[in-house]
């Protein structure tokens, strides 16, 4: 009896690890014959666990969505890993999930044996978090758009620009990026006939969503890259190429995604492609990174930047 209650317990824990199983698949990770799984299946069924029967060549099996949610069978390592993102969350970039987080960490450390909770309360203990301020969003619209990304439905929404002009646009949403202080959504704007990246925290989804559309190739097969440099590059005035010697590595630490592309040259060098408006600003800012750099374009760049190491020299000459 002990032994068939575990390997149950083992047959939910693979069902919720990835969204459909071969009764051969199942059979080979739990050591048992097909007949076994298809008996352990039943029984999972009659304890109202939504198993079912997924069709096709092989056919196999999926864990669905029931009225109550299942016990969530996780690893040392899984268990670690949600109790820090719990904690994270708390001070997070979604609004109104701090008390939510705090809630089901206070579950989960009730329920972890005692050498995952030392491991998670030492790591907490020598972790200081920064928090940035800066927009927040709310956990509603994160999951509507997510919804519209899975399910490839159209979303409506109202959009506030930079200088507070209102639109309401239509897209066919592809996925979300995090930059680590804001959220932003790469999907195809379907009036514009173009791919756009928004601002989730400036958009109000209007539900319900659209119809279906058949997903398109998205713009870059790295869409961090492509989200990088529409935010870095594409929207100002100019474009700068900039070799730093510094490893990309080691450069991101003073570039983030958001301020700048980085594309690594070898062990010692990247190049950095950023944007602006106003030059002054990217050559400061550059002189500020604190390693050797050469400018490649635009032009306009490498003449500030002579005009900055003049003015420079002639206050360090006269200064007492």
């Amino acid at each position: 009896m002990l032994e068939t209650s575990a390997r149950l317990l083992r047959l939910l824990s693979l069902l919720q690890t990835r969204r459909d199983w071969s009764g051969a698949d199942l059979a080979d990770r739990l050591g048992v014959t097909d007949r076994t799984v298809r008996r352990d299946v039943d029984k999972l069924r009659s304890l109202g666990y939504p198993v079912h029967a997924v069709t096709g060549t092989a056919g196999g099996y999926r864990l669905g969505a029931g009225a109550d949610l299942p016990p969530l069978l996780l690893d040392d390592e899984e268990a670690v890993a949600v109790a820090m993102c719990l904690r994270t969350a708390s001070g997070g970039t979604i609004a109104g999930i701090e008390e939510t987080s705090v809630r089901a960490l206070a579950k989960l450390e009730q329920v972890l044996p005692s050498r995952l909770r030392n491991r998670v309360h030492s790591l907490q203990s020598i972790t200081v978090p920064i928090h940035r301020g800066g927009p927040t969003v709310d956990p509603g619209t994160l999951t509507a758009i997510a919804n519209a990304c899975r399910d490839n439905e159209r979303l409506r929404f109202d959009y506030r620009n930079h200088d507070g002009e209102e639109t309401l646009r239509s897209v066919e949403p592809h996925r979300l990026v995090h930059t680590g202080r804001r959220w932003y959504l790469v999907a195809f704007d379907v009036d514009r006939d173009d791919w756009r990246t928004f601002r989730v925290d400036r958009l109000t989804p209007r539900i319900p969503t659209g119809p279906k559309f058949v997903p398109r190739d998205p713009p870059d097969k790295d869409l961090v890259a492509y989200t990088s440099y529409g935010l870095s590059n594409a929207a100002y005035q100019y474009q700068a190429v900039i070799t730093l010697h510094l490893s990309a590595e080691a450069a991101a630490e003073h570039v983030s995604p958001s301020a700048g592309m980085l594309e690594p040259i070898d062990d010692n060098t990247c190049t950095l492609r950023v944007g602006a408006n106003h030059l002054d600003g990217i050559a400061v800012w550059i002189s500020m990174i604190g390693c050797e750099f050469e400018v490649h374009e635009p032009p306009e760049l490498i003449a500030r930047l002579r005009g900055l190491a003049d003015r420079i020299g002639r206050a360090a000459d006269t200064s007492t």
